[in-house]
């Protein structure tokens, strides 16, 4: 078995080969113990670690890992995962939504970090947290996924009352903006809807003016964040389509560096 590990600030993903075939795992920061049990369980033949947990995670396996720089790991798997989901791009924006944001430009064999940001999966967590107490990453994309959104945010339509408004009517002139013109209660759906299009929006419209700055046509969206948050992916699409550059949201692009670990 050839193992390839991601050991994050939130996750510890996991990309293994197995009879031909790639697999995928991953376990919460907090359970390490648990994710080096279950490598000191396998046959390995090959281990390689990125991350910022890879030292930790290193010194409690049995088999000593081979350590893959963060960013290396991360655009290797990038790319392979690229041609598995049938895309062949030379020259893109990689926007990597982990606990915080990571953009890169990817040109060829060139990778360049150009920006990030604290706005991220963290920022997802710790404000559903605060404003609905609840923890649960696959109840709060849930609940958010119903796009509640207008009560909480100020939308470019609230702004442009009773006439036809330059840009379309629905797009956000300002996230939670709209909370002090109300006194009624919000509910945990509304709540949960603006902090992911807070976090769609923040990350979408910065990966935009990096696009921008390099002539890119094609941004490439991966991360934990992405997963079973319908309304993440929606957002990130319609604004990235809206300035006419083409969104790919990989289908594992969360593993990317654990995959790229492996190739290593």
């Amino acid at each position: 078995m050839r193992i390839g590990i991601d050991a994050g600030g939130s996750l510890i993903k996991i990309a293994y080969t197995e009879q031909n075939a790639t697999h995928f795992g991953k376990f919460p920061a907090s359970q390490l113990d648990a994710a080096a049990k279950w490598v000191n369980d396998q046959t390995v033949s090959d281990l390689s670690i990125t991350g910022g947990k890879a030292g930790v995670l290193n010194q409690k396996l049995k088999t000593d890992a081979k350590i893959v720089p963060e960013f290396e790991a991360t655009v290797a798997g990038v790319n392979q995962l690229l041609l598995e989901d049938g895309h062949s791009l030379d020259s893109f924006i990689l926007t990597n939504v982990g606990t915080g944001t990571s953009i890169h430009h990817i040109n060829g064999d060139q990778n360049v970090r150009i920006i990030g940001t604290g706005v991220g999966g963290g920022t997802l967590m710790g404000l559903s947290k605060l404003l609905t107490g609840l923890e649960d990453y696959e109840e709060i994309t849930k609940l958010g996924a119903n796009n509640l959104r207008d009560r909480v945010d100020l939308k470019v339509h609230h702004i442009y009352e009773g006439t036809e408004p330059p840009i379309p009517g629905d797009l956000t002139a300002s996230n939670f903006g709209n909370v002090h013109h109300l006194t009624s209660e919000f509910s945990n759906e509304e709540f949960t809807s603006a902090v992911i299009g807070l976090v769609a929006e923040t990350i979408t419209v910065v990966s935009l003016q990096v696009a921008r700055q390099t002539n890119s046509n094609a941004i490439v969206f991966i991360g934990s964040t992405f997963t079973n948050n319908p309304l993440m992916k929606d957002i990130v699409e319609r604004y990235t389509k809206m300035y006419g550059l083409q969104p790919i949201i990989l289908q594992h692009g969360e593993y990317s560096g654990a995959v790229g670990a492996m190739l290593k």
